[in-house]
């Protein structure tokens, strides 16, 4: 059962929310914009699955990756919920 928070400990809970969640959509920048627009002519040069590495990122890789995080996302928030002690029965 959930137990009721302090002020303190529901700012230091969104706190780490916050940071997890801009932890998080910095890999998907980097893997999205990075890998898919500015460093697609490096990543050309090699394949996957018969494409070019850096078409790849653009169109398939940058949606792989962001499922990928949601997963961790749940992930890391159900630790932090149990350390909080607010998990959902």
């Amino acid at each position: 059962m959930a137990t009721k928070m302090t002020e303190e400990q529901a700012r230091a809970y969104w706190r780490r929310n916050l940071s997890l969640m801009v932890k998080l959509l910095v890999v998907w920048f980097i893997v999205s914009y990075g890998c898919g627009i500015l460093l697609v002519d490096v990543l050309n040069q090699f394949q996957l699955g018969g494409y070019k590495l850096g078409f790849w990122f653009a169109q398939q890789g940058s949606i792989y990756t962001f499922v990928v995080l949601i997963f961790i996302y749940r992930w890391r928030m159900a630790a932090l919920d149990r350390e909080f002690d607010v998990e959902e029965d």
